[in-house]
């Protein structure tokens, strides 16, 4: 038998390099195979830090038995989500016709030419409570195919119809909300908070940033983002020893949390947390930005300068692999014991989103070693995120990258990190970088009212199923490819007042501005965004003399570092120069006056006096 997982980039499927199963990894090598042998296929998707892919893979992948019958009949592929996470989404989409109860391990059974008949999560070795086990599963999918093959080819083919009816339908063309309806649906979130434990809910309860992030951009949201965000800071759902936060809680207190740690997570909560301390000034948001930004520098940052995705629920403790008892562990008791493992692959999009929060923050919170971090990060996946061609790879480890094609995840997220980070830094080469990425996108445009496209395309093998969803603009935990690439738009069209990039920013928020409006808990990016939108854009440009050594400039400083929701630029004279040269109108004629620091505060364009003073700023 092959071993096909053992080299993979994905960390989630060298893990599974040693089961009995004879795993394939994504590709149209395995559909193939299937075909030849005129069997299944099973399709099992996860990810490295996900506690009950582990079990699964402990209960039944490792069952030599139970391995050779799944062999015998079927072709089995493994898929790390992360890594090809349109796979994820499609098939996810397609289980929801089998299954209310979605989330991972995904076990998917399909035709050999990709089609999903059959989908369920976790299944239990041993029946559990009505659940069927996976041998149970097996035989009934065996039984399916080999005595009513027509019947699962049919229902196959109503599945992909409806996945393409359903793709079609997510997206409706419809007017941006204006400011009345966005304090609307704050006052709608509103109701839906736990009055005694704070969040949103009961149980399970998740940190839900990017709802966060649009609540802080709105006056009436204000209010009851800090509040969220001060009850998650005193909540065991933050680790109390590094300050990094978990990927949610299952009790309505935020007690018992699912352990893992992701980077997406507290990226968009230090995020959340500096954009906080600018509106209120409030010490635990401080405290908790420190502790986020210090389980990103401290745990996840890779010696490559890039971050790793996530860190495992799971420890190694006595010789036996458990859940949580590391976090549970005294910072005393922790430094005797074995860390959970780092899933070491870096994400383009993931890393772009840590950019963005440490360049963002640090400019706030004037901590410079953030925006070297950023810097680094953002310098890394510039040379080896990017090919010749421009196109960007999804992921890699060490020195090898996936052959995962990119998502717009990855576009959007990547140009809005390096935005955030070239105005913080005043450095023009990512700004270039960004706006490269964003006409990419623009000139990939192919679904009709979506002003963005895949640069490359999609997945091959996805595409030529049938299985991929032509627009995703499903974002929760984190931004959607859309929702993060239309804001990088909308940052280009205030940096360079083409006109062209607010189009763009526009016309793919009114592809979900009615869902948003319907759920809006699943729409946080997409939200911040139409509320910037709706509103004045306010610009401050703030132009040191090269030397940057000037005193004068810390009373013009503090000012800036309190301005949430505006765009703020920092940068010395000749970097002014540079960006109005590169094709940022927004710096054309900024300079600094009688050689001191100067401030140019705009709406949309047109600008106040120069001053020099902070309290004339102010």
């Amino acid at each position: 038998m092959a071993n096909r997982l053992a080299e993979a980039i994905s960390p989630y499927l060298r893990s599974h390099a040693d089961n009995p199963v004879d795993w394939f990894p994504w590709g149209a090598e395995a559909f193939a195979e299937a075909e030849r042998r005129d069997v299944p296929v099973l399709i099992s998707i996860g990810y490295a830090t996900c506690h009950w892919c582990h079990v699964m893979a402990r209960e039944s992948f490792s069952d030599p038995v139970l391995a050779a019958e799944l062999n015998e009949r079927f072709v089995a592929i493994k898929v790390d989500r992360e890594e090809h996470p349109e796979v994820d989404a499609g098939y996810l989409s397609a289980a929801s016709a089998f299954t209310g109860n979605l989330g991972w391990p995904l076990t998917v059974f399909a035709t050999p030419r990709g089609q999903a008949f059959f989908a369920g999560t976790y299944f239990p070795p041993l029946p559990v409570a009505g659940h069927a086990s996976f041998r149970q599963a097996l035989d009934a999918v065996t039984d399916a195919w080999v005595n009513r093959r027509a019947e699962v080819e049919d229902n196959a083919a109503k599945v992909v119809d409806a996945l393409a009816a359903a793709s079609a339908a997510a997206v409706e063309v419809t007017e941006l909300p204006n400011g009345r309806v966005l304090d609307a649906i704050v006052s709608a979130i509103a109701q839906a908070e736990d009055p005694e434990f704070g969040g949103f809910g009961m149980q399970p309860k998740f940190p839900v940033a990017p709802l966060l992030g649009f609540l802080l951009a709105r006056e009436s949201g204000v209010e009851l983002a800090v509040r969220t965000l001060d009850r998650m800071a005193a909540s065991p759902l933050r680790d109390p020893v590094d300050g990094g936060f978990f990927r949610y809680a299952t009790k309505r207190d935020w007690s018992d949390p699912h352990y893992e740690r992701m980077l997406y997570d507290n990226a968009l909560l230090l995020r959340a947390y500096a954009a906080a301390w600018q509106r209120t000034g409030g010490d635990r948001a401080q405290e908790a930005a420190d502790g986020a930004a210090r389980f990103l520098l401290d745990v996840l940052r890779r010696a490559s300068g890039g971050f790793a995705s996530a860190q495992d629920s799971e420890s190694v403790i006595d010789g036996v692999r458990v859940e949580g008892a590391y976090y549970r562990a005294s910072a005393a008791e922790r430094a005797q014991l074995e860390a959970p493992p780092i899933d070491e692959k870096v994400l383009t999009g993931w890393n772009g989103f840590a950019i963005g929060a440490l360049a963002r923050a640090g400019f706030a919170l004037d901590r410079p070693g953030w925006l070297v971090a950023a810097a680094q990060a953002a310098d890394l996946l510039l040379e080896r995120h990017v090919l010749p061609t421009g196109i960007l790879v999804r992921a890699s480890l060490g020195d090898r990258v996936s052959d995962a094609g990119a998502t717009l995840e990855d576009y959007g997220g990547l140009a809005h990190g390096l935005l955030d980070l070239a105005l913080a830094a005043g450095d023009v080469r990512y700004a270039v970088a960004a706006r490269d990425l964003v006409d990419l996108c623009i000139d990939a445009a192919v679904e009709e009212h979506c002003p963005f496209g895949v640069p490359g395309g999609g997945d091959p093998v996805l595409q030529s199923n049938g299985m991929g969803i032509r627009i995703d603009p499903s974002e929760g935990a984190y931004p959607s490819g859309l929702s993060a690439t239309a804001s990088a738009a909308h940052v280009l069209y205030l940096l360079t007042a083409e006109r062209r990039y607010e189009r763009a920013a526009r016309e793919a928020m009114r592809l979900v501005a009615a869902q948003a409006e319907q759920t809006p808990s699943a729409f946080g990016a997409a939200l911040e965004l139409m509320s910037a939108l709706d509103a004045e854009p306010v610009q401050l440009v703030l132009v040191l003399p090269d030397d940057r050594h000037a005193d004068a400039a810390d009373g013009l400083l503090a000012v800036a570092r309190h301005r949430h929701g505006d765009l703020v630029a920092v940068v010395s004279e000749s970097a002014a120069a540079a960006f109005a040269a590169a094709g940022f109108e927004l710096f054309a004629g900024r300079a600094t006056r009688d050689g001191a620091p100067t401030a140019y505060l705009c709406r949309d364009f047109v600008c106040h006096l120069p001053v020099t003073d902070a309290a004339a700023l102010r």
